[in-house]
């Protein structure tokens, strides 16, 4: 089983082409779980595999979390499966991918930098406040796509110097706080300048932070517009895996576009060995 580990500003994954590999959908959770560990095997954030399409897109994109649930959709992925795409020849330049939460479309811009266009917000809550241990959080609500990614935006003041154990409790309480009905990815940021923000994102399936969060960054940007704290062009929100830039046209009380740019790392290929995995049926 061929494979190829990328990550997109520190979003790390393991990709595998299924129109090579022919494995069945109901095995990938496991083979998520397995290959995603770290330190027994391969690891990563989560598990890309490339499809057949079925709805008229160049190929198929289905996400799987490191614990093995489906993700929806995940945009550093999706920025690095464009590149994989590409580079495959499963697509030109310009492409579409399916993913469970809709078609994301995407460019190359140079050999590592791409840019797509993330699932337009389907729910956009400004002001829904979180009571954790008897204090209550600022706090936004947002779904990308249909099924919705679900994304809660918390501004956190010195995030940078934040107790890091501290930080990650407050996350896994508001990740399955009982008002979200999926839960939801948490994303904590401070406005660092003018269209300038960082942020860190506990992340739904991971259990933990990341170093970055595609979704998670448009998501942000998405609440600072329309609250008409961030200009919504050309955003930069810095992460501790790196910079992704965010171009968000706002339409009165509605984003109507959704564009994440950044960095894409082929850091290996390969052939998996793991004499852990077990593939039923195979």
């Amino acid at each position: 089983m061929k494979f190829w580990k990328m990550n997109g500003a520190g979003n790390d994954f393991v990709v595998l082409n299924n129109l090579e590999e022919h494995l069945p959908v109901d095995a990938l959770p496991g083979i998520a779980r397995t290959l995603c560990e770290r330190r027994m095997s391969i690891g990563a954030d989560g598990l890309m595999v490339v499809d057949a399409p079925t709805q008229g897109g160049d190929y198929k994109m289905l996400f799987f979390n490191s614990d093995g649930s489906v993700g929806e959709m995940c945009g550093n992925g999706a920025r690095c499966i464009c590149r994989y795409g590409y580079e495959n020849g499963l697509a030109g330049e310009r492409q579409t991918v399916e993913t469970t939460a809709g078609i994301v479309t995407g460019q190359r811009m140079d050999q590592r930098l791409y840019r797509i266009r993330l699932n337009d917000p389907t729910t956009v809550k400004l002001d829904c406040p979180v009571v954790v241990d008897g204090v209550q959080y600022a706090c936004s609500y947002v779904e990308l796509g249909n099924p919705g990614i679900p994304h809660a935006v918390v501004p956190y003041h010195d995030l940078k110097n934040a107790d890091e154990n501290e930080l990650r409790e407050l996350g896994r309480a508001i990740r399955w706080y009982s008002a979200f009905p999926k839960g939801a990815n948490v994303n904590f940021y401070e406005i660092t300048g003018e269209d300038r923000i960082f942020e860190r994102t506990f992340e739904r399936g991971v259990e933990d932070f990341t170093y970055a969060c595609g979704t998670g960054t448009g998501s942000l940007v998405t609440v600072l517009t329309l609250q008409g704290k961030v200009s919504g062009h050309g955003v930069k929100v810095d992460m501790t895996g790196g910079q992704l830039i965010i171009d968000a046209q706002r339409d009165h009380s509605r984003i109507a576009s959704l564009y994440l740019t950044g960095p894409t790392n082929v850091v290996c290929k390969g052939e998996v060995t793991d004499e852990d995995l077990v593939i039923p049926g195979m």
